[in-house]
């Protein structure tokens, strides 16, 4: 069994108090190398400190003066770390005994390895996978892999290369992570690890997903996390309003989003639609409103990124599927309109793609 060495813990968390302490309790006893825990708390208000002084002395903790959301805050306990491997949590995330050593393995067989992520399913219903990983969705979206999906029936064994992790949690490579420029704080939260994802594909470095290693998933961030129900949070149409465009400003080819452009209309039109049923309308201004004021800083990142990159547009993304969460299909209505934008937009990209850059 291959190994990276000694590896450090980090924790995210932002007012987790109700989930911290089983997720710091699995943490320690879990096998394998692990020679420091930290926690990154994103200016909690809770009882998150006195919780860890109290049941966790042994938790590094890293305060962070306001909450600037997980992607800045991965980055802190990244830099603050020890080790060059980290495996990265959500303070959601409960972790099985032997998951670090199959990451583990799994990051020491192949040099160009920088991420390793697990299986997650729901805690509330441990035989469906909630994420896996997945694949860049041309208009701006992870094509997820086995997304609610029973876990007895899906697809994928043993150690499997995925373009897209799902950051609740992950064995890193910090140095490079970071040399690829870390998490982008200006998403806060959502999008940021398909971000990541895609810069550390276009550099030429592989993912991976170990579909043995399974980790809990508990019910994540207040406000922002959605899973079932008749509406969307309006945060999380605020921040998806945003956050997509820029993703795709920063991250595509000029040409690419040239020939995109009809695909990446056609989901707009679905997805403003969506929020003005779900009472999200001026969320979703907002959203255009706030990526239109990072257009100056964005230019910058994009031109810094392009230059670096080694792998084309076309050779990354891909038509499909189009995954929702499955109360967001709902109804007839809802499911026969998703399945037909679904065709149309894997029908304009196969007439398309090879146009990309």
């Amino acid at each position: 069994m291959g190994s990276v060495g000694p590896v450090s813990v980090v924790v995210v968390n932002w007012n987790g108090e109700a989930y911290l302490d089983r997720c710091l309790s699995a943490v320690a006893a879990m096998r394998g190398d692990v020679s420091e825990v930290l926690v990154v708390d994103n200016a909690s208000t809770d009882g998150t400190l006195a919780m860890l002084a109290r049941s966790h002395p042994e938790a590094r903790v890293v305060s962070l003066p306001s909450n600037e959301g997980p992607a800045a805050a991965r980055n802190a306990g990244m830099r603050a770390a020890r080790n060059r491997w980290v495996l990265a949590l959500d303070n959601d995330a409960i972790v099985p005994e032997d998951l670090l050593e199959k990451l583990a393995s799994a990051a020491a067989e192949d040099e160009r390895t920088v991420v390793v992520q697990p299986r997650s399913v729901f805690e509330s219903d441990r035989g469906r996978v909630h994420y896996d990983g997945g694949s860049f969705h041309y208009v701006g979206l992870i094509a997820l892999r086995n997304f609610y999906v029973p876990l007895a029936e899906a697809k994928g064994q043993g150690t499997i290369e995925v373009d897209c992790f799902v950051a609740v949690a992950a064995l890193v490579d910090r140095d490079r992570v970071l040399e690829a420029g870390g998490y982008d704080g200006a998403y806060f939260i959502l999008y940021e690890d398909l971000d990541l994802s895609y810069r550390l594909r276009a550099l030429g470095h592989r993912i991976l997903s170990v579909e043995d290693a399974v980790v809990l998933h508990l019910g994540g961030t207040p406000g922002i996390s959605y899973r079932k129900g008749p509406k969307y949070p309006p945060s999380r149409v605020f921040y998806h309003s945003r956050n997509r465009w820029l993703f795709l400003a920063k991250d595509y080819r000029w040409r690419t989003l040239f020939v995109a452009l009809p695909g990446l209309f056609a989901y707009e039109v679905a997805w403003f639609a969506l929020a003005v049923s779900s009472g999200g309308t001026f969320a979703w201004l907002r959203g255009k409103l706030a990526f239109a004021r990072l257009l100056p800083s964005l230019a910058r990142e994009r031109r810094a990124f392009q230059k670096r990159r080694r792998t084309r547009d076309r050779e990354l993304l891909v038509a499909g599927p189009l995954t929702v969460t499955p109360s967001v299909g709902a109804g007839g209505f809802r499911r026969a309109f998703l399945r037909g934008l679904d065709l149309a937009l894997r029908g304009w990209w196969t007439l398309a793609r090879g146009l990309a850059a």
